[in-house]
C-alpha cells in the first residue's frame, strides 16, 4: 500500500481538506477525510483532482504546433498540410512523437487519452507486415510516457462528400483505409488485447468518409466497444449531407444504430434542435475541444444545450495547438459566456466531471475519473503558490490553474510526475527530436 496525504483534494462528494487516499493495486483503497499526515505517507500540497481525460486525440498532429500558420486558409487548407506531416510517419516515427506527445499530457495532468487512430498503413495503403504496426506504437508509446490509452482504431473508406456523392481517397489519404468495412474489421479484430492500462475502442471518422450503407455495418462491427465519430465539424460537412442523402449527419447517424451511450460525437459544432434532441435523448456523449475549433475557426458548439439535453460532455485537445486539461475545460465555459453574455454556464463541478469522469467514461474507463473508494489510483495535484493560483481559492482553482502549475500526477497508484518532472526527463527534447523528424522532412 501507499497512502498520499492530500492538503485538499477534490472528492465525488465536493471539495475536502486534509485528506489521505490510500491506494492499492493500482486502486483507491481508502479515502480518510480530516485524516493527519502518517510518517510514510506521501505528501500532496496544493489541490489534488481526478486524473483528468483526453478524449480526443490525433498524436501526430502535434507537429503542426508553431508551423502552419500565416497565409490564411481554413479547415480544409489546414488538412493539406496535416496530409503532408502524416506521410513522415512509420513505426519508428509514430512511436518517438506518440510518446513525447503523452509525455507531455501527462506533465499537464492527463492519465487517459482517447487516440482517434486512422494512420494504418503505408504511404499508398500498403499494409506493414503487421497489419497492426502503427496501433502498436502508439501502445508502446502510451506506455512509456505512462498514460492509459483508450485506442479508437478508425473506418476511413471514402476521400470526403459532396452533393453528388462521395469522392475518391487523396493520396494523402490512402494509408488510412482499410477499403472495405469487412477488412478494417478483421484487422481491427487481429489487435493485441486489453492491459490494465490499455482499452481498445472503435470509431467511424465521419459521415464524409463512410458512406451511409456502411455505417450500420461499423456500428455492428464495433460491438460493445466505445465508437466515436466526427460530427458536424464543419458547415460543409453538413451542406453536402443534406444535399445528397437529405438529412443532416446526426440523423444519418440515428438511422444507422450509432447513437447511445456507447457513442460519443466529436465536435458536434453545427447541430440543428432535431440534432441535439436526438444527441441527448439517446444520452450520446459530446466530445468538445475547445482550442481546436478555435484555432481552426471550426466555430462554437451548444455545449450547454447538449448538456441540458442529456449529452455528457468530455472534453480533448485534437490537433494538440496547446495541451492543457484546464485551459479545454474553461473553454467550454468562456465559449458560453462569449455566446450568452452572461457568466457561470457551468458549475466548477460540471467542468470537473466533464474534464474527468465524462471522458473517462467515454474511453471504456468508467472505474476512473473520481476520487472515491475502488476507483482507479489517477490523480493529478496543483499547486497553489504559483504566478497563476496564488491568491485564488482553493476550491475553485480550476479558474486560474494552467498545466504548468501541476506538480504531481500519479496513474495507477505510480508517480509518473513529481515536482513537474516526468520521470522521462526533459520532455520538450523529446519532443524536439521526434517533431523533426517528421515536420523538418516537409515543407509546413
Amino acid at each position: 500500500m501507499t497512502a498520499y496525504w492530500c492538503e485538499s483534494a477534490w472528492l465525488t462528494g465536493g471539495f475536502a481538506r486534509r485528506v489521505r487516499l490510500v491506494t492499492q493495486d493500482g486502486l483507491i483503497k481508502d479515502v480518510l477525510v480530516g485524516a493527519d499526515a502518517e510518517p510514510d505517507d506521501i505528501r500532496l500540497a496544493g489541490v489534488t483532482l481526478p486524473g483528468m481525460a483526453n478524449a480526443h486525440s490525433h498524436a501526430f498532429h502535434r507537429a503542426l504546433r508553431g508551423r502552419v500558420n500565416g497565409g490564411g486558409g481554413n479547415f480544409w487548407s489546414w488538412r493539406e498540410q496535416m496530409y503532408a506531416a502524416a506521410e513522415q510517419l512509420n513505426p519508428d516515427t509514430y512511436f518517438a512523437l506518440a510518446r513525447a506527445v503523452f509525455a507531455e499530457m501527462v506533465l499537464a495532468g492527463f492519465t487517459v487519452v482517447g487516440e482517434f487512430h486512422y494512420v494504418h498503413h503505408r504511404p499508398g495503403g500498403q499494409r506493414y507486415r503487421d497489419p497492426n504496426a502503427m496501433g502498436l506504437a502508439v501502445r508502446q508509446a502510451a506506455e512509456e510516457a505512462g498514460i492509459r490509452l483508450t485506442l479508437l482504431d478508425t473506418c476511413y473508406l471514402e476521400g470526403g462528400l459532396n452533393g453528388g456523392g462521395h469522392v475518391e481517397l487523396h493520396p494523402g489519404q490512402r494509408r488510412f483505409s482499410d477499403g472495405t468495412v469487412d477488412a478494417w474489421a478483421e484487422r481491427m479484430a487481429a489487435r493485441s488485447p486489453e492491459t490494465d492500462r490499455v482499452r481498445l475502442g472503435a470509431a467511424i471518422h465521419s459521415v464524409r468518409a463512410v458512406r451511409r450503407e456502411d455505417l450500420p455495418k461499423v456500428v455492428a462491427a464495433s460491438g460493445s466497444l466505445p465508437l466515436h465519430v466526427h460530427l458536424s465539424e464543419q458547415h460543409g460537412e453538413n451542406l453536402a449531407c443534406q444535399m445528397f442523402y437529405g438529412r443532416t449527419p446526426t440523423e444519418l447517424l440515428d438511422e444507422a444504430g450509432a447513437l447511445g451511450s456507447h457513442l460519443t460525437s466529436v465536435h458536434a459544432t453545427h447541430l440543428t434542435e432535431h440534432d441535439i434532441e436526438l444527441l441527448g435523448g439517446t444520452g450520446t456523449g459530446a466530445c468538445i475541444c475547445p482550442t481546436t475549433e478555435r484555432d481552426l475557426a471550426d466555430g462554437i458548439g451548444p455545449s450547454r444545450a447538449l448538456h441540458d439535453a442529456g449529452s455528457p460532455i468530455s472534453l480533448g485537445t485534437d490537433q494538440h495547438v496547446i495541451i492543457d486539461p484546464f485551459v479545454e475545460l474553461r473553454g467550454i465555459e468562456m465559449h458560453e459566456r462569449l455566446v450568452t453574455n452572461e457568466r457561470d454556464r457551468f458549475s466548477a463541478n460540471d467542468l470537473l466531471l466533464a474534464g474527468s469522469f465524462n471522458g473517462y467514461r467515454a474511453l471504456g474507463w468508467s472505474d476512473g475519473g473520481h476520487l472515491s473508494k475502488g476507483a482507479l489510483a489517477d490523480f493529478v495535484t496543483v499547486r497553489t503558490d504559483t504566478v497563476n493560483t496564488a491568491g485564488s481559492a482553493a476550491d475553485q482553482i480550476i479558474y486560474s490553474c494552467v498545466a504548468a502549475d501541476v506538480s504531481t500526477v500519479v496513474v495507477g497508484g505510480d508517480v509518473v510526475v513529481s515536482d513537474g518532472r516526468h520521470r522521462l526527463g526533459d520532455v520538450g527534447r523529446l519532443l524536439g527530436l521526434a517533431i523533426e523528424r517528421v515536420a523538418g522532412a516537409v515543407s509546413l
